[in-house]
């Protein structure tokens, strides 16, 4: 095993394996493995994630951060929802929906469409697994987006928060 540059541990396919298959030093996933061929066998080994590694000689910080922006491990049905639609479909009146397009604009322009429907997948598994979670902290509870996600409970219009504090 070696840490790269970006600080991951990073695994042999076949020292995983051996890992994997003694039961003994398990390491948590997902797991980040070079020269892999049997990610399917890794996979159903651990019910986790394995992914192939990139040469992380070619890739810049930048270039290895946007390429794993693009990565999100969520279901199919997730990564294909059209989080504007339903994002405004939670809306109750006009201001709601007013504020709500308003952010979705934002969070267009700074491609994070991925990063709200991956929200939508997390808090549907934590309520599905009864996990609770906080009521919100910083500048996220400016966005009342991520209020009628059910991310954080404050109510960024009542309180009247401008989304500028968190999306700058």
């Amino acid at each position: 095993m070696k840490v790269n540059k970006y600080g991951q541990q990073v695994y042999k396919e076949i020292d995983l394996l051996d890992s994997l298959m003694s039961l003994e030093n398990i390491p948590p996933g997902p797991f980040i493995i070079e020269d892999i061929h049997n990610v399917d066998q890794i996979n159903q080994l651990v019910g986790r994630i394995a992914v192939k590694y990139p040469n992380d000689d070619c890739l810049t910080i930048n270039e290895f951060d946007t390429a794993n922006q693009t990565q999100w491990f969520m279901p199919t049905e997730y990564k294909e929802l059209d989080i504007a639609k339903y994002v405004l479909d939670l809306c109750d009146n006009q201001d709601e929906l007013q504020r709500c397009g308003e952010e979705l604009l934002m969070y267009q322009d700074r491609d994070l469409f991925d990063l709200l429907r991956y929200l939508v997948y997390l808090v549907d598994i934590m309520q599905h697994n009864n996990i609770i979670w906080g009521v919100g902290r910083g500048s996220s509870v400016a966005s009342f987006v991520l209020y009628k996600l059910n991310v954080h409970k404050i109510n960024s219009m009542y309180f009247n928060l401008s989304i500028g504090e968190f999306l700058r």
